[in-house]
């Protein structure tokens, strides 16, 4: 009876992951592997780097996230003039009450877009750390909690620099992802031509689920279970990246955590209660590429981040079998 409602529980987290998922592919066109782990991301209660050159939809995919998830959306330009109070909000003194009144700032909705974060400088940039790590932030010594669920999408040119204040590790491993857009197919951009010549297909969609099933679906991501076999493989990858000689900053263990959260949330989309070795190799790219740093050397060699963690991943032996489930 227990097995039963454990599937019946994971056939619902599925089915409401693709409701999503369709729905923001209304918007997005052509682009269901990028919508596909925007969706982990929420799901594993983390938050994303989208990565990409301008006009490829990336301030739209948050967009129509907060929309398909009856979510409340804060957005945030980043310019070299914000302030932190302009990111978590001020305290302003009303003189009808004789106190201090705190005002929140964008950072607190559901899905928060942090546009062109690399715009701002690295104070306001911190001023997102607690926000991240935490769920909360800390204005004038109270503590305000951030509504679940929280996600900040944090978007960045990787083209232009000028004027520019690289994200340093230490704000990059707050990130569970780091994905790329890319540009279209050309079947999806004919698609994306014909859903946008009238009327905006953004403005046109309504939300499949609420925050509330959002948040019961995090929840649910926790219960799937992972075999000590596959714990132990994590361990050794994250081991064999901080030993590899063309890798100057391995897998912290934050980037363990956050690749074993990722693996349960894209096995529970699957409709499976267990994780496979196969979801680990899936996400390893885009949860770890943007947390390991290659050494000069290797780069004066030619060979990029990516060559690194591929040589890792062929280095640790995958569990098989009965000791993997």
């Amino acid at each position: 009876m227990a097995i039963q409602q454990t599937a019946e529980r994971q056939q619902s987290f599925a089915d409401l992951f693709n409701l999503i998922g369709e729905n923001v592919g209304r918007v997005i066109q052509g682009k269901s592997d990028v919508i596909d782990l925007v969706l982990l991301a929420v799901v594993s209660e983390g938050h994303l780097l989208l990565e990409d050159v301008p006009g490829v939809g990336k301030t739209s995919m948050a967009k129509a996230l907060a929309a398909s998830i009856d979510g409340t959306f804060g957005r945030m330009q980043f310019t070299p003039d914000l302030l932190p109070s302009d990111v978590v909000g001020v305290s302003v003194f009303d003189r009808s009450t004789n106190r201090f009144e705190f005002r929140p700032g964008p950072v607190f909705a559901n899905v928060v877009l942090a546009d062109e974060i690399n715009r701002a400088s690295p104070k306001t940039q911190s001023a997102l750390l607690e926000a991240m790590a935490e769920g909360q932030v800390t204005v004038d010594g109270h503590t305000y909690g951030l509504p679940p669920p929280f996600l900040v999408i944090a978007t960045q040119n990787p083209i232009e620099h000028e004027g520019t204040y690289p994200l340093p590790e230490s704000q990059l491993d707050r990130f569970l992802m780091r994905v790329s857009m890319g540009y279209p197919s050309r079947q999806a951009e004919l698609e994306i031509l014909t859903a946008h010549a009238e009327s905006g297909a953004l403005a046109d969609l309504r939300p499949v689920v609420s925050a509330a099933q959002v948040q019961a679906m995090a929840n649910a991501v926790r219960r799937i279970h992972m075999a000590d076999a596959l714990l132990g493989y994590l361990v050794d990858l994250a081991a064999a990246s901080r030993h590899h000689p063309a890798l100057a900053l391995g897998m912290s263990p934050r980037a363990t955590l956050s690749l074993q959260r990722v693996a349960r949330a894209r096995a529970a989309a699957a409709g499976r209660a267990y994780v496979t070795p196969d979801d680990i190799k899936a996400l390893a790219r885009p949860v770890l590429g943007h947390r390991l740093l290659i050494t000069p050397e290797a780069q004066l060699q030619g060979m990029s981040t990516d060559d690194a963690l591929s040589e890792v991943l062929r280095s640790v032996p995958v569990p098989s079998g009965a000791a993997a489930r």
